[in-house]
């Protein structure tokens, strides 16, 4: 009952917003931004461009709302239109440079200590630390659930090079996961 409920009251937004209702749009907004903006932040670090790019978003959401045709999550159509008006941003503004070294693209090591070991916050820390190209590839596999093919499709680069960057990622998140392991057993057995 409660689904439903919700799914009308989405529905009534949803043509509210469509029909140009301010209040709606201010709903609307009020239900996305933040959630939206926490999107932009993982491919964007300065936090005032990431908040411009996910207001540009939003207008552009607002602008396409009669696109949205009512299948899978209206949160998922927002989302995909954040990621990709994050993707343009770094396209337009920053180098990102994919480096197409494939030595290892098939290697992808097992990261489960990543997740034991750090709190969500800490993690998207270190995310954000990687260089540009690594942290996209790796939010958009493993935030966003993109396959390589579709990374690859959306980057203008060869699946190799998906695989590639993400490689390298995890490599780099895992030498930073045995960096802070290694210092919390330091400061632990220095009684710190």
């Amino acid at each position: 009952m409660l689904r439903i409920n919700k799914s009308n009251s989405e529905e009534a937004l949803l043509r509210d917003c469509r029909k140009g209702k301010s209040s709606a749009q201010q709903a609307f907004y009020e239900r996305f931004a933040p959630k939206m903006l926490g999107v932009c932040i993982r491919y964007i670090h300065d936090r005032e461009e990431a908040e411009h790019v996910m207001i540009g978003g939003m207008v552009k959401v607002f602008e396409k709302l009669d696109q949205f045709s009512g299948e899978g999550s209206l949160e998922g159509w927002v989302r995909r239109v954040m990621v990709n008006e994050s993707l343009m941003y770094i396209r337009k503004n920053k180098n990102m440079s994919l480096e197409v070294d494939v030595e290892h693209a098939e290697f992808e090591p097992n990261y489960q200590t990543l997740e034991k070991t750090l709190e969500a916050q800490d993690l998207m820390n270190l995310i954000a630390e990687l260089p540009v190209g690594y942290r996209t590839v790796f939010n958009l596999y493993a935030i966003e659930g993109y396959n390589h093919k579709e990374i690859a499709d959306t980057l203008g680069i060869n699946e190799n090079t998906s695989k590639s960057q993400l490689s390298r990622a995890r490599k780099l998140l895992q030498t930073r996961l045995a960096e802070i392991q290694n210092k919390e057993l330091k400061d632990h057995s220095h009684g710190k």
